[in-house]
């Protein structure tokens, strides 16, 4: 009897590349009958807040407010050293950060800006990919650049003004936790999925060109440079597993253990 899975995951390589093998139907996905949408992060957020699908892409900063309905799995996690969101401005203005934009209120990029830039007064939350744009205009201060953004932004007038990762580790020693997969309690198939998942992430890693069609399908940038870079970046081995140290670094972000 098949075992109907709502999935939603990010339009980004980096989802797109670990599920391939699943949605794709690349690996035998056994009884799980699964339906996959693809959102932007803050709208897997509010969505994973809902409880509107059974296993979801989330930003490691939510997982406090969703843990009595989701189980944090222990592969898919977009975790890792030097890996940060990036807090940039226009090329060449050097006047204090007061109003900067983040690509959504539940993000980890926002909880980061938070917590190591408290003075910045004003967050405002915009959809990921309007952000650099919006810098380059003068309409914000600065924003914080996530996904595809994080590798592209030199290509316009901007400029870097801290590495979120690399200020989250210099304080922290250890690797920053962005986004992870979790599974709705209710649907009692956490380890299940997470034991699919691993395999899928194993095959992508093994036949890596296989996926590259359908991750193009959903991406931002194109260039087949972009693309790699994203997956390394954001693909490794706590993505197979989150492992004693992972958990460690989830717990430090999310204040409590998960």
């Amino acid at each position: 009897m098949s075992r109907r899975v709502r999935l939603a995951i990010s339009p980004c390589p980096n989802d797109t590349f670990m599920f391939d093998a699943i949605v794709n139907r690349r690996i035998d996905v056994g009884a799980f009958d699964i339906e996959v949408e693809y959102l932007d992060i803050e709208q897997l957020n509010a969505a994973a807040l809902e409880r509107r699908y059974d296993v979801t892409k989330c930003s490691t900063a939510i997982l406090p407010a969703i843990v009595e309905e989701y189980a944090l799995l222990d592969s898919g996690s977009a975790l890792g050293r030097g890996n940060g969101p990036l807090l940039v401005r226009r090329r060449g203005e050097h006047l204090p950060l007061r109003d900067i934009a983040v690509p959504g209120e539940h993000t980890t990029a926002n909880a980061l800006v938070a917590r190591l830039f408290p003075d910045i007064e004003h967050r405002t939350p915009m959809l990921f990919s309007d952000i650099a744009e919006a810098v380059e205009r003068g309409d914000k201060d600065g924003g914080v650049l996530i996904h595809e953004g994080r590798f592209v932004y030199h290509k316009r007038n901007l400029e870097l003004v801290a590495d979120l990762g690399v200020e989250w580790e210099q304080r922290m020693s250890l690797p920053l936790p962005l986004g992870s997969i979790v599974a709705a309690r209710d649907m009692n198939i956490a380890k299940e999925f997470e034991t699919l998942l691993r395999r899928s992430i194993k095959y992508a890693f093994d036949h890596p060109e296989v996926s590259r069609s359908y991750i193009k399908e959903h991406a931002q940038e194109l260039e087949d440079s972009v693309i790699d870079s994203h997956i390394a970046l954001f693909v490794n081995d706590f993505s197979l597993s989150l492992g004693d140290e992972g958990r460690r670094a989830v717990q430090a972000l999310c204040g409590c253990e998960i």
